[in-house]
Formats: C-alpha cells, structure tokens, sequence
C-alpha cells in the first residue's frame, strides 16, 4: 500500500465522520482507524527512502561498469598498440587510435553519468515533494485531530 492510498482512505475517513451536534464543523473521527493509518504511513515512509537508496546504489554500478569498460578498451587499445611497434607508422596510427578510443569512452562515461545523475536528481526530487507533501498532510490532519479533542 502507498502512502498516497493511505492518505486517501485518511481522507475518506474524514468524509464519513459524524458531525458534532452544535459545533462548527467539528466531527467525532476512529482515533483507531486515524491511528492504523499513521502507523502504515510510519511503515511505508522508509520504503520509499529505501527505493531511492536503491536507485543511487544502482546509478553507481552502473558507472563503476562504464568505468571497467572503459579501463578494458583502453587496455586493449594499448595491447593492439605494442603488437604493432615494429614500423614507427604503425605505431603512430595505434596511438591514434587508442587515444581516439579512449576519448570516446571518456565521453561516454561522462554522458552514462550525466544521464544517471540527472535522472537521479529527478526522482529523489518527486520523492522529497512527495514526502513534503505527505508530511504536511499529517501534519494538518495532527492539527485537525488536536483541535476535535480540544473542542
């Protein structure tokens, strides 16, 4: 169950209450039910964290793989290169093409970070609003709980 399910059947609860005869709009709520509910939010907020941690573990695993690919080419890249160090021509055009290897698998590791990153940034940014959000919405219903006991 997601937090945001949660939050709804917290929601409909409310709508169901029984209004408190001569208040304004003051209702009697199940303190059992309400307190259930925080407690599967209590419950869910760490898998949510838990998922984002996943995703940083994942988003390093996968640099750590360009980066060995990228040590692998670059190590083939110069084997080919001491093959060929017979004629001084050869071996200018091996350099070459090692350090055209190389640049290109720079570049995509830089690019497989970027992307990674960005995507990052992107869901941990949804998951802090949706925990923001979440966390206000407690928050005001703490409140609204408060103010029915002191009515």
């Amino acid at each position: 169950m997601t937090i945001d399910e949660i939050l709804e059947m917290m929601d409909d609860l409310l709508d169901k209450s029984v209004t408190v005869p001569f208040s304004n709009k003051k209702c009697m709520v199940d303190s059992e039910k309400m307190r259930e509910y925080i407690d599967n939010i209590r419950y869910n907020l760490p898998t949510e964290i838990k998922r984002a941690k996943e995703m940083v573990a994942d988003r390093s695993e996968i640099i750590e793989d360009a980066n060995a690919k990228a040590e692998q080419i670059i190590k083939e890249a110069e084997e080919r290169a001491k093959v060929l160090v017979s004629e001084d021509e050869i071996v200018k055009r091996a350099r070459e093409a090692a350090d055209e290897i190389t640049a290109q698998a720079k570049a995509m590791d830089q690019s497989i970070r970027n992307a990674m990153t960005q995507k990052l940034n992107s869901t941990l940014s949804e998951a802090e609003k949706s925990l923001t959000r979440s966390l206000n919405e407690i928050k005001a219903m703490h409140d609204a709980v408060k103010a029915a006991e002191q009515a």
